[in-house]
């Protein structure tokens, strides 16, 4: 089948990596890895973060536009050259879908959506535009692809037939992270001293974006908690870069000196041998949809603490290959964290036993491969389901 794919919020083609646009990729490699041919539709970006209502208007204004436009160009290819379908992945309020409702029925074709989310708070507010938009391209989906089932309670009074919600879990490429854990005593002699880590202490470590938002928090939450262990022998990795920087750097501050390294940003495939010199990976995960770091960690063979966010608890099972953490306010949280850490620190066969369940549960369960079987059987059934 030939797929038209778009991601309203960031395309797979944009230059800053994220979470967001490594999704977007690897959706599109599971749907060629199903046998699909694969377009990106458009690169057209429609968030809005402000809250802006004017700005909203003319995104929508802009849509419309391209949509014609879209329609027009599939129109004139031959009937053999026409999508079979629209994808659209991520949709929600800030960042709704103005063209793949329009197009799909323009052309008469499925329209499928993968990670929608309603949120009816939103209903009147500074993004009602996009609330009622997301809501009606949730409506109109043939099939809604939920890849975090935080989302699942607000989208299913939606859909006139439940069935239309399918689970997928989220997904990797586990290759370069299985392999890297084959290796782990050669990448952690040579990361180790790459960063300047001491070989005898148990190495922590989180891979994120900073951002101001809730990459920040989480990264304040995880430095609050450290202060509370200055007892044990630990030091934290720390890979990312962003904006905020410098006020994750200041989040750190206080404690003993040596304890963090600041790897800043490594090429995509420097990420596996960091995986694999490490003994935990900690991330708080603060409003984290479920977190492609935390599914690589695992990949890896690293048990994983971590909050238990939005859809964290998809990924990782608690007591078995990681630990989760409830939000309970912030004290009570760094407790809870530090606690948490404390103990896999202290119990060096547990967290063996837990980050080998966690690689054979990723290698089982969230693969390209498994996602394109779940992806594979969308496509067959809402196709002949929209054909006419």
């Amino acid at each position: 089948m030939r797929i038209a794919f778009y991601a309203p919020l960031k395309s797979p083609a944009d230059p800053t990596p994220s979470g967001d646009r490594h999704m977007a990729r690897l959706l599109m490699a599971a749907l060629r890895a199903a046998g699909h041919e694969v377009e990106l539709a458009s690169i057209f970006r429609s968030r809005d973060g402000a809250g802006d209502r004017p700005r909203q208007r003319r995104l929508q204004a802009v849509g419309a536009r391209l949509a014609r436009r879209l329609v027009r160009r599939y129109r004139s290819l031959p009937a053999g050259r026409r999508p079979d379908a629209w994808f659209t992945y991520h949709l929600y309020y800030k960042a709704p879908d103005w063209l793949g409702p329009e197009i799909s029925a323009a052309l008469d074709i499925p329209y499928i959506v993968a990670e929608a989310s309603y949120a009816p708070k939103r209903q009147g507010g500074d993004w009602d535009l996009g609330h009622r938009a997301a809501g009606d391209a949730i409506r109109r989906a043939h099939a809604v692809v939920g890849l975090n089932s935080h989302n699942a309670p607000c989208v299913l009074p939606l859909l006139d037939d439940p069935a239309k919600l399918v689970p997928l879990s989220p997904f990797i490429d586990i290759g370069p992270f299985a392999a890297a854990a084959g290796a782990r005593p050669c990448h952690r002699a040579r990361v180790l001293g790459e960063f300047g880590l001491d070989a005898d202490r148990p190495v922590l470590l989180s891979v994120a974006m900073m951002r101001h938002d809730s990459k920040i928090e989480s990264y304040r939450r995880l430095a609050a908690a450290l202060r509370r262990m200055g007892d044990l022998a630990w030091q934290l990795l720390v890979v990312g870069d962003g904006p905020a920087r410098r006020a994750v750097e200041a989040a750190f501050d206080g404690i003993e000196s040596g304890r963090v390294r600041f790897a800043g940003m490594l090429a995509p495939e420097r990420l596996p041998a960091v995986y694999a010199a490490a003994d935990i990976f900690a991330w708080p995960a603060v409003n984290e949809a479920y977190g492609m770091a935390v599914l690589e960690a695992q990949a890896t063979g690293l048990p994983v603490v971590a909050g238990i966010g939005l859809g964290v608890g998809d990924i990782v099972r608690d007591g078995e290959t990681g630990v989760l953490v409830a939000e309970d306010g912030p004290a009570a949280r760094a407790v809870a964290f530090a606690a948490a850490l404390r103990a896999l620190l202290l119990a060096p066969e547990r967290r063996g036993a837990m980050g080998a369940r966690a690689a054979k549960t990723i290698a089982s369960r969230h693969t390209v491969e498994a996602a394109a079987a779940v992806l594979n059987r969308v496509l067959e059934s809402t196709v002949r389901v929209g054909s006419p």
